[in-house]
């Protein structure tokens, strides 16, 4: 007898997208293509030998979009506020890009118009992962964002996008000053060429010299306004910070430089005084040269989604609006997956929503209809309905952003070396070169003038102002190779002043990576574990999820009859005939439930198996971390979770320095309450929840698995995996303020050799204007090169892990 088995075509994929290809699909180079978009970029990359795009593991190559994905896009309030130009033939939008990271997707995304021709033109900043594209009305912005999800470049968009806020310019304008000064200062050592080589010709003489005077007003009012209003502002607060004696300097070399000039027909000292501005410009713009490509302001709005689905009360869904038109009384859908936008009261629908992102919670809270729901939280299980009860601008959630940290100077709460320093500097220079003119005006008048202004002008602290920034700039550039992004120079001294570190548990001890898992309890027969894991794969919660992996088997699971989930026990089904019931103690008739880690009970027919053991998992090399920690510095751990890992965390920090059950304002109330005790704290955290502390500590790092990925606004970004280092670079960041104190007592002892000359009265200000640069030189080569001993001594190399 002859068995007539019906023959199954496997379906063609797409090469590029992955999507299943049509009858006639589209062929080239022995691959098939879904359409002939897809082939288009396959044959851009190929024409230039990109193919090794297809190759990469962790790519995520073309995608075809869902059809409501990007739907919101096609509101006109959303897409106009996120256009940066907009005329009647030409739109302009920057997207931000995840996925940008090689030559291959700086090459596609800058040849869109070659798919599609109302592209007009792209530009990749790819250090920012940022694409800027202009393009004609003939395509929308949705379909656009659908252009680059179908090529593998899903754009992300939040509401931080929308509701835009005005960027500090002091960058921009800083490096602006910088140019104006080297032009002007480069131009005038030219016109001093001659006197430099001994020419002597008195009509280019005196003309060189009116011109030097002309280019130096430009550096000294606009290149050197900063400190002006630097000095402005310390005088109105009633103190004398270290650009007092700067300005001074500064001021004192141009007025004695254009008396030259007008009266005496010399050149003055234009070309020091304009060399040296310029120097400090660069010395301040290379300190705030930070990691632009990172945000250290993020808030809710780069967590929150762009729009909310309204629904009706019978349930059918009405229109997609932008979630700041969210009103009090709406009622919308949340999906699985998605982010609650605002505080509400669900009313359909069971919920299983995750705030380990606001609270620090590690496990999903279930929630029946009449709960109240708070923004932030993210629904893990089916489609439910809510209604909203506050705005997004009144959640819970955004009242963390009204507090006062998040407004607050961080340069009042820890005052820097330098500014100690200047207080006392200024007054001594002050005294001292005011004894001086009195003194020669007693006994020489000729020479009043001359020591004056060579007392002002050698004792300007340049070197230290200098010193200060390149150190601290340099150590910058040192511990961001070693995967901390600074926000800017100062943090590394903040770092170096603190006693106290504080760390949140979920997500920054603990790491996302599979926790171990065991079965404690009579074991489970072959037939047994693929009964649980047949009902678990119904589950979508994340410990469902969990067990499912652990338990997978090969052959085939079995059908589940009679399948029920009930929020906040377990599940239950019948598998061949057996009862099987998974979840909380009480639901699988356990009687005692172990006190640490999360378990999972077992009950076949009745009978309870046992538990499954998921262990937390923490961090490589934390043990080895705290241990070097705890000798220097007070230890604490807050925590939004349980306490049921309190004993094992005992090895690591003392029971009253633990804190658990920990709401995001409670931990931004602890670190008030340790500063009030004049602690100088530092916190280490990765969510929303740890924003506020973050913000309010002396120094708040935001742990990540990936800078890419949201983290909260802080003070620096570290790479999760580096975390093992901190003790290295809190020792480096102690050696680099070492290294400005010993730089400055070199300073200080060239200014005393110096002013013992200038005293006397026989140290020309040339001579001092020349010795000043000199000087200042000599400081940024021991700065530079203390910062780079001290990043070989304590940092780890970064090819160690790279």
């Amino acid at each position: 007898m002859h068995t007539i088995q019906d023959s199954v075509l496997t379906p063609t994929h797409c090469y590029h997208c992955g999507n299943e290809c049509p009858e006639k699909a589209f062929e080239q180079d022995d691959h098939s293509f879904c359409c002939e978009g897809c082939r288009t970029v396959y044959d851009l990359l190929s024409q230039n030998n990109l193919c090794r795009y297809y190759t990469l593991e962790d790519q995520q190559v073309g995608i075809s979009p869902s059809s409501s994905r990007f739907e919101f896009l096609d509101h006109a309030e959303v897409s106009q506020s996120l256009l940066d130009f907009q005329n009647d033939t030409q739109s302009k939008v920057t997207f931000y890009i995840p996925s940008i990271h090689c030559s291959s997707c700086l090459y596609l995304l800058e040849h869109l118009n070659r798919l599609n021709p109302a592209v007009l033109s792209s530009r990749v900043d790819f250090l920012k992962k940022q694409v800027s594209v202009s393009f004609s009305k003939e395509v929308t912005l949705r379909q656009l964002a659908e252009l680059l999800t179908s090529i593998g470049y899903e754009p992300l968009i939040s509401l931080q996008d929308v509701v835009k806020e005005q960027q500090n310019p002091g960058y921009r304008n800083l490096l602006s000053r910088v140019g104006v000064a080297g032009f002007c200062a480069g131009n005038i050592m030219l016109f001093s060429f001659p006197e430099y080589l001994g020419l002597e010709d008195a009509s280019y003489k005196i003309l060189f010299g009116w011109l030097s005077l002309v280019l130096s007003i430009p550096v000294v009012f606009y290149s050197g306004w900063e400190y002006f209003e630097s000095v402005y502002k310390s005088l109105r607060a009633g103190r004398l910070n270290l650009d007092f004696p700067i300005l001074l300097g500064i001021l004192v070399a141009w007025l004695r430089s254009v008396y030259e000039v007008i009266f005496l027909h010399q050149n003055g000292y234009f070309d020091s005084l304009t060399g040296l501005t310029f120097f400090l410009l660069a010395g301040k713009w290379f300190q705030q040269k930070t990691y632009s490509f990172l945000s250290f302001e993020r808030d809710y709005k780069s967590y929150f989604p762009l729009t909310a689905t309204l629904a009706e009360a019978s349930g059918s869904t009405l229109e997609v609006i932008p979630v700041q038109q969210l009103q009090k009384g709406n009622r919308i859908r949340i999906r699985h997956g998605e982010l609650i936008p605002a505080d509400g009261l669900l009313y359909r629908g069971s919920g299983l929503i995750d705030y380990s992102f606001v609270t620090g919670e590690a496990l999903p809270e279930p929630h029946q209809a009449g709960d109240l729901v708070y923004a932030g939280g993210r629904q893990m299980g089916d489609s439910i309905e809510m209604e909203v009860l506050k705005n997004v601008s009144q959640s819970t959630l955004t009242q963390l952003w009204n507090h006062a940290s998040f407004s607050k100077n961080q340069n009042s709460v820890l005052k820097t070396f330098a500014d100690q320093v200047g207080n006392y500097f200024t007054i001594s220079v002050l005294i001292l070169a005011s004894l001086t003119a009195g003194y020669w005006y007693f006994h020489d008048p000729s020479k009043v003038l001359n020591a004056f202004t060579a007392v002002l002008i050698i004792a300007c602290p340049c070197a230290l102002a200098l010193s200060y920034p390149f150190a601290l700039g340099h150590g910058l550039r040192m511990l961001g190779l070693r995967k901390l992004y600074l926000k800017n120079a100062e943090v590394i001294e903040q770092m170096a002043q603190c006693d106290t570190i504080v760390f949140d548990k979920t997500g920054t001890l603990t790491t996302t990576e599979e926790q171990p898992i065991q079965f404690i309890g009579m074991a489970l027969s072959p037939e047994e574990r693929r009964m649980v894991a047949s009902l678990v794969q119904h589950s979508n919660h994340p410990l469902s999820i969990k067990i499912q992996h652990f338990l997978h088997e090969s052959y085939p699971l079995e059908s589940v009859e009679n399948f029920a989930s009930f929020t906040g026990k377990g599940l239950s089904g019948t598998i061949q005939g057996h009862a099987i019931k998974i979840g909380s103690a009480s639901w699988a008739g356990a009687n005692v439930a172990p006190q640490e880690g999360s378990t999972v009970f077992v009950s076949v027919d009745q009978i309870c198996r046992g538990y499954f053991l998921l262990h937390t998992s923490y961090r490589q090399g934390l043990d080895s971390m705290l241990t070097q920690l705890r000798p220097r510095y007070q230890l604490y751990l807050l925590s939004g979770d349980s306490d049921s890992e309190k004993t094992a965390l005992q090895q690591w920090f003392s029971p009253e320095n633990m804190r658990f059950r920990m709401k995001p304002e409670d931990k931004l109330a602890f670190i008030e309450q340790l500063q009030k005790a004049g602690k100088r704290v530092m916190m280490l955290g990765d969510g929303l929840n740890d924003a506020g502390a973050l913000k309010q500590a002396h120094v708040g790092i935001a742990l990540t698995d990936n800078t890419l990925h949201f983290s909260p606004a802080s003070d620096g970004i570290l790479e999760a995996s580096q975390l093992r280092n901190l003790p290295k670079m809190l020792k480096f960041s102690r050696m680099g303020l070492w290294v400005i104190r010993f730089s400055f007592l070199i300073s200080l002892i060239y200014n005393f050799i110096g002013l013992s000359y200038g005293l006397t009265g026989h140290l020309a200000p040339i001579v001092a204007a020349i010795l000043m640069p000199v000087s200042s030189a000599t400081m940024v080569f021991i700065a530079t090169l203390g910062m780079n001993l001290a990043s070989r001594r304590h940092l780890p190399q970064p090819s160690a892990y790279l």
